[in-house]
């Protein structure tokens, strides 16, 4: 993408309103603008980087044996009212009414719609276990919106529901959905704890929530700092494998993770003091198994291998992929801007002609976007005839994982200079070295 032809408006000084890091960082640098209380627009930069984690957060559910579909935002209200939720639920819900007067909301949460939809469909218990899963808009109605998309009305999500025979099946489903939110966290380049939660309006007596660990978190949190040395991504974790699973579980349970709310000073005390580790968390999912819960409410039952009438058992999976954009931002940044992760920034290199209006530096540049691009290399070229200096702190405030910096100077002496974001190691390197480095 060439700056001249993008949508890119980035801002020199942060809107006063923004409180938090990744609100200011996002409006800054020109992901989101707000165009309703705790309701965003999201703007090309912001979208490349939203779709990036929902891919991942699909190949991961994909992975372990998910099965994608998409329930719509609005909901009738009957169905609510048929697991009993639609009065229990609170003012955060949005409740309308059509134009032939039948009660709706706009869906901040989808047990009903998922359990009437296989209820009508299932036929016999050959039709379990299944785990169906979508990615799509949410909205609660906050008294208060704020912190941007950490905090906003409308929200993307991933919402997962699991049915199965029995218990038994369903812990095994919720290892299974454990397993791979750890992974994707894992494979977003944020560590997340998993910390025994309650389970709140959605029920049930099993739930984790994930805390990815930042600064300015709104918990505190207590951990082991085992978790700092788990792959999750390792070979003898498999998604069939009952009893991996199980030993998966328990060494989770085991393994102390607490925030303020549920810290257990007794066990705490039992970590050795080179393991505790403490800070702050952003929860950025939660999964919850509730049993029966909603298949009885909702009469959702099956014949059994006996004959008998079985009602599935049922776990929910959510993890908030708007959100997750804000926290890896307050979890990877510094005083220039955002250090995106590589899997998940916008672009790989941002590609930087420190004068526009030199004619050599403009042609190696162009020579370089071009091979970037044929090689596969997502590119951002600052080719404006703006100030260097101006366009290297654009870089910075975005966060490309490498900058390519190209000026006459350099050019005169046959090197260009790379720049890695993370760390501000600076190179100067031939363009051929530059090039094989960027696309090996």
């Amino acid at each position: 993408m060439r700056c001249s032809q993008a949508f890119l408006p980035v801002l020199k000084e942060s809107p006063t309103d923004a409180q938090i890091v990744s609100h200011k960082l996002m409006l800054r640098a020109g992901l989101v603008r707000q165009t309703a209380a705790g309701i965003y627009a999201w703007l090309p930069i912001g979208l490349k980087v939203l779709r990036k984690i929902e891919q991942i957060v699909r190949e991961e559910q994909n992975r372990a044996g998910a099965i994608e579909l998409l329930m719509p935002t609005l909901q009738s209200a009957d169905l609510w009212r048929q697991s009993g939720r639609y009065d229990a639920y609170g003012p955060e819900m949005l409740r309308i009414r059509d134009r032939h007067e039948r009660e709706m909301l706009y869906g901040p949460t989808n047990e009903e719609m998922i359990t009437a939809l296989f209820r009508d469909e299932a036929n016999s218990y050959r039709d379990l276990p299944r785990t169906l899963y979508h990615i799509q808009w949410k909205f609660r109605d906050e008294v208060r919106p704020r912190f941007g998309v950490m905090r906003g009305r409308e929200f993307l999500m991933k919402d997962a529901y699991s049915f199965d025979l029995d218990e038994a099946g369903a812990r095994q489903s919720y290892y299974t959905q454990l397993l791979a939110y750890l992974r994707t966290f894992q494979r977003l380049g944020i560590r997340a704890v998993p910390m025994k939660a309650a389970s709140g309006p959605i029920g049930g007596d099993l739930s984790h929530e994930f805390i990815v660990l930042a600064p300015t978190g709104e918990s505190e949190v207590f951990y082991d700092a085992e978790y700092e040395a788990v792959d999750w991504g390792r070979g003898d974790l498999q998604h069939g494998d009952a009893a991996g699973l199980q030993s998966m579980f328990d060494q989770i349970s085991r393994t102390y993770a607490a925030t303020d709310e549920t810290h257990d000073e007794a066990r705490w005390a039992d970590v050795p003091a080179t393991r505790q580790r403490t800070g702050r968390g952003i929860e950025v999912g939660h999964i919850f198994y509730f049993g029966t819960k909603y298949s009885a409410a909702m009469n959702f039952r099956v014949p059994g291998p006996d004959g008998q009438m079985i009602t599935p058992h049922m776990g929910s999976y959510g993890v908030g992929v708007s959100r997750l954009v804000g926290a890896i931002i307050e979890a990877s940044h510094d005083d220039a801007g955002i250090v995106w992760p590589d899997s998940v920034a916008p672009w790989a290199v941002g590609l930087v002609t420190m004068r526009g209006d030199d004619t050599a530096s403009a042609a190696a540049a162009d020579d370089l976007y071009a091979k970037l691009t044929a090689a596969g290399v997502e590119t951002l070229y600052d080719d404006r005839d703006g100030r260097g200096g101006a366009k290297l702190a654009s870089m910075d405030l975005i966060g490309l994982p490498q900058q390519l910096i190209i000026g006459p100077r350099g050019l005169a002496q046959g090197v260009v200079e790379l720049k890695d974001r993370r760390t501000g190691e600076k190179q100067e390197l031939s363009i051929e070295s530059a090039l094989a480095r960027l696309t090996a």
